[in-house]
């Protein structure tokens, strides 16, 4: 049986979002398994909606936001990728592969790009496997609930 990873993407409303819409509307083809949250502004996302997104059964995480220096709010996308760097960082930190978790950029007309990028992290973290983050996750609630149980 072939691993299907659970990737979730953080669109940015005005590009990213908007791509995917358009490749929708041009009936091209992305993944099935990539989870799209549509965000305002990336500049919105915090290090903890990645972490917990990990830490809920993501395998894979990617921020898509305006290009570089035509966010809509400015500084939004240049604040995600410090944040995703951030991300990146730590887990590479603890031992898991930053390989995990991507920034992106792209404009509300690409959305063959759009496309391109999901497939990509899908490969990308089909080539990496499940989550480890997965098996303690559901190990320490179940513990959790066992516990409980007993009370």
């Amino acid at each position: 049986m072939v691993f299907e990873p659970f990737i979730i993407a953080f669109c940015c409303n005005y590009c990213a979002y908007a791509a995917a819409d358009l490749a929708g509307s041009a009936r091209l083809q992305y993944p099935p398994n990539v989870r799209i949250i549509r965000v305002p502004c990336t500049g919105r996302i915090d290090v903890i909606h990645i972490l917990k997104a990990l830490e809920n059964g993501a395998d894979g995480v990617y921020v898509a936001g305006c290009l570089e220096g035509n966010c809509h709010y400015l500084t939004g996308n240049l604040r995600a990728r410090k944040r995703v760097q951030y991300v990146r960082d730590l887990l590479s930190h603890i031992g898991i592969e930053k390989e995990r978790v991507e920034m992106y950029h792209m404009s509300a007309a690409e959305g063959a790009k759009f496309v391109e990028v999901a497939k990509e992290m899908t490969e990308r973290i089909r080539k990496l496997g499940p989550s480890p983050l997965k098996g303690e996750t559901f190990m320490a609630s179940r513990a959790t609930k066992k516990n409980e149980n007993r009370i």
